[in-house]
């Protein structure tokens, strides 16, 4: 990946904002933020994925979560409508806490509004570094969440939620899927997920 200071010095303004999270994630027995290592995750799939992605990729991918913590999802309606509007809300503030970290590190209005695009998924399936970013959030999930998901969700639910991961992604973002460390376990509730006979 082409890297430059300022990209290099944002990235770590956002790891610093990140960092104060006040949940954590065991990462090789240690306690880590968890949405640090979440940016962390994101970085390194988007450099597999797309090893020539933009600047404004780069960004984006690092502050998709960027102080998540501060929305809590139990503020909203547990139902699908108070799911959608916690996410949008999400989007929303990462877009304006990215930017504002972006401005104080030199970028223009013009990569600050693209990086607020990117988070709030603006004209997904149609802009190509959209569903760049949905792909590499997609391949993030599946690799590092979706197992400890599965332990709190009954099949039918799994299968469901997977079927809706896959519809999300590219063709190219499916080949990366499919090669992914999963544990044998994932690998049959994937094939499950994936299979016409369910």
């Amino acid at each position: 990946m082409i890297s430059n200071p300022r990209l290099q010095a944002t990235l770590s303004a956002f790891d610093r904002a990140n960092l104060q999270d006040p949940n954590t994630e065991i990462v090789d027995g240690k306690p880590v933020a968890k949405e640090w290592i979440y940016g962390q995750r994101m970085s390194k799939q988007l450099q597999v994925f797309c090893p020539q992605a933009s600047e404004a990729l780069q960004l984006a991918a690092r502050s998709q979560h960027i102080c998540r913590w501060k929305i809590p999802r139990a503020d909203y309606p547990m139902d699908r409508a108070g799911y959608k509007r916690w996410r949008l809300d999400l989007a929303q503030l990462h877009g304006e806490i990215a930017g504002n970290i972006m401005a104080e590190e030199g970028y223009d209005e013009t990569m600050v509004a693209r990086v607020k695009d990117l988070l709030l998924k603006r004209s997904l399936k149609r802009d190509e570094e959209v569903q760049t970013l949905e792909d590499v959030i997609c391949l993030v999930f599946i690799e590092f969440y979706l197992e400890d998901f599965a332990s709190k969700h009954d099949e039918t639910k799994l299968i469901d939620i997977i079927r809706k991961t896959w519809n999300k992604m590219s063709t190219k973002g499916h080949e990366a899927a499919l090669k992914l460390p999963l544990r044998d376990e994932m690998l049959t509730l994937v094939g499950k997920a994936l299979s016409t006979d369910n």
